[in-house]
């Protein structure tokens, strides 16, 4: 886990992306009929990141207020990542925060990662009328800039955060989407397949079957701990749609992302079966 959060590359790391006036757009889900509530301020998602039988990490994702930016509103969200203590191949320590479009695609991201002891921060400022991407390398002790950098784009671009709520916003509309994000300062492309079939699935925080729905795909980049290739994840059958377990395959092999704890007034995991 170097540079980005597993669930955050899968659902947290696969992308998916409209095109604005750039170029003809890719297919866009139809939400119009799917009652939707991905954005609750104050939501806060605590998940376990395990391999085989041990667990090597967590993340922490909230919900803060909407920020005004040039006379617009953005969502804003902030996700924590930290490996635990005492883990000999792990040793990570993270803050990611997006600012995000109604339609959810980046405007701005912000990471500040602790690396052989050492932290290190960047900001991306997506400057979509003039079809780049501003890159500051910034100094942890007094925010300073210390490397500027630019980065041409011709759509809209995903960060690893953003990209979770694309795929909470878009879980149950039977869509296929490829699109282009930047992880770790590099262009990729991720496919992911969308789903609304119905089925079931168990975590240990839960104590019945959860109603969810599945998608899969893949990364075509390498990302945190050498994340790249097939994923797939399970989000609930509910207008929250909270994704409650992922899969996915790293350095070491397959790592598994499960909820274990969530904020959410009024939220209460849809039970298997249950009549709606």
């Amino acid at each position: 886990m170097r540079r980005y959060a597993a669930w955050l590359i899968c659902l947290a790391a696969a992308a998916v992306v409209w095109l604005g006036a750039f170029r003809a757009p890719l297919p866009v889900a139809d939400t119009s009929s799917i009652q939707d509530s991905t954005f609750v301020v104050g939501e806060e998602l605590v998940y376990n990141v395990s391999y085989l039988s041990f667990d090597i990490g967590q993340v922490r994702i909230t919900m803060r207020p909407d920020t005004l930016i040039a006379g617009k509103t953005y969502h804003r969200a902030i996700a924590h990542i930290d490996s635990y203590k005492g883990i000999p191949f792990v040793d990570l320590h993270a803050v990611y925060e997006t600012r995000m479009s109604e339609d959810v695609h980046a405007v701005w991201f912000h990471s500040r990662n602790k690396q052989d002891n050492v932290w290190r921060q960047f900001t991306y400022d997506f400057d979509y009328p003039n079809h780049l991407i501003n890159i500051h390398q910034e100094d942890y002790t007094n925010a300073s800039v210390v490397k500027r950098d630019t980065m041409h784009i011709d759509t809209l671009f995903q960060d690893g955060l953003s990209l979770f709520y694309f795929a909470r916003r878009n879980v149950r509309s039977d869509k296929k989407f490829l699109a282009p994000t930047i992880v770790s300062e590099n262009r990729g492309m991720t496919r992911i397949d969308f789903s609304s079939a119905s089925v079931e699935e168990e975590v240990d925080a839960i104590k019945y079957p959860v109603d969810v729905v599945h998608f899969d795909g893949e990364a075509g980049f390498v990302g945190i701990f050498g994340l790249t290739g097939e994923f797939e994840g399970w989000f609930s059958n509910d207008p929250a749609q909270i994704p409650i377990v992922a899969r996915m395959k790293v350095i070491i092999g397959s790592v598994k992302i499960e909820l274990i704890r969530w904020k959410r007034a009024g939220w209460t995991p849809p039970k298997y079966g249950e009549k709606k």
